[in-house]
């Protein structure tokens, strides 16, 4: 049995580069896979690994002061949910190029997945998802206000769209909370008074609400591409890109020039052999399909302190 671990912790690191050697190190003795951001901001990772070396993970780093807030959001999986290892520095745990937001000195009140779910169908509420658009058609809350964002580094550009709501309570929500703590610290630096995130996003609130009202799947940034939240009202809202019937199942395109992030129903898929479309169908470049629609990279004679070598001569 396997865990997969995601997390993050918004605190000051005054020599980011120093941390990530050694926390390279520390998941390269425990054989853990995963991405992992380090910056003079905090840290944000997704990681798998056994129960046993995730939980001797989580001990070590709970045993850094400046972690003492971090909290584990732990799912089960039957083998590791990624292909590799990088721990990588850059300017922000979460790219939104607003540097100058540290949610560690002010963000918004943190709701807990039960105080969300009492909250969330008030009058005076509303949902925001400030998650990206292939995230949220695959799956959101009911009534939620959604931004119409490609990419998290545009929703300073979208918050202009949330005027109307300025007397209501805002509620925002994402994957795992990480991008809620900038978004609502953004929203109270812009006027809005009233702003609250969910604690521990829609993971959480699934692990510990049941999921209640969250319709579709959540999409997650591993090799599960998504995962159920909802255990007491379920529903599918994404359709086949290609015939439009009901479906949740995520793929890649399967020509690596699109490589499209889609819903794909299985018939269309086989029909297409993995593609968006006849014309990516018929691309000379056009990978082979496994019946599954994802494509990791190769990880024949991978090895995981390469990335370290790497990152020590460059």
């Amino acid at each position: 049995m396997y865990h997969v671990l995601l997390y993050y912790c918004y605190t000051p690191l005054a020599h980011p580069e120093q941390f990530r050697d050694e926390h390279h190190r520390l998941c390269l003795s425990l054989d853990l896979r995963g991405r992992i951001i380090v910056a003079g901001e905090g840290l944000n990772g997704t990681v798998s690994g056994t129960v046993e070396n995730c939980a001797a993970y989580m001990a070590a780093v709970k045993a850094d002061p400046r972690f003492e807030a971090l909290e584990f959001k732990i799912e089960e999986a039957p083998a590791h949910t990624f292909q590799k290892l990088h721990v990588r520095v850059k300017p922000e745990i979460v790219h939104v190029d607003l540097p100058h937001i540290k949610p560690y000195e002010r963000t918004g009140t943190h709701l807990s997945p039960a105080e969300f779910k009492a909250m969330k169908d008030r009058d005076d509420v509303v949902i925001v998802d400030v998650r990206s658009d292939y995230e949220y058609n695959l799956g959101r809350f009911k009534n939620a206000v959604t931004l119409d964002i490609e990419n998290f580094r545009e929703f300073p550009e979208r918050v202009e769209r949330l005027q109307e709501f300025r007397d209501k309570k805002i509620l925002t929500y994402c994957t795992g909370g990480i991008k809620c703590e900038k978004a609502s610290a953004f929203l109270l630096e812009q006027g809005f008074e009233n702003v609250y995130q969910l604690h521990g996003g829609i993971i959480k609130y699934g692990l510990e609400a049941g999921g209640e009202d969250f319709d579709g799947k959540c999409y997650v940034f591993d090799g599960r591409v998504a995962v159920d939240v909802n255990s007491v009202n379920p529903t599918i809202i994404s359709e086949c890109h290609h015939c439009h019937t009901p479906s949740d199942r995520m793929v890649n395109c399967a020509n690596p020039h699109c490589n499209a992030h889609l819903p794909l129903c299985e018939a269309c898929a086989g029909q297409l052999q993995g593609a968006c479309s006849e014309a990516c169908a018929e691309h000379p470049d056009k990978r082979p399909y496994d019946g599954t629609g994802t494509y990791p990279k190769i990880s024949n004679h991978y090895n995981p302190a390469q990335g370290l070598a790497s990152y020590k001569a460059s």
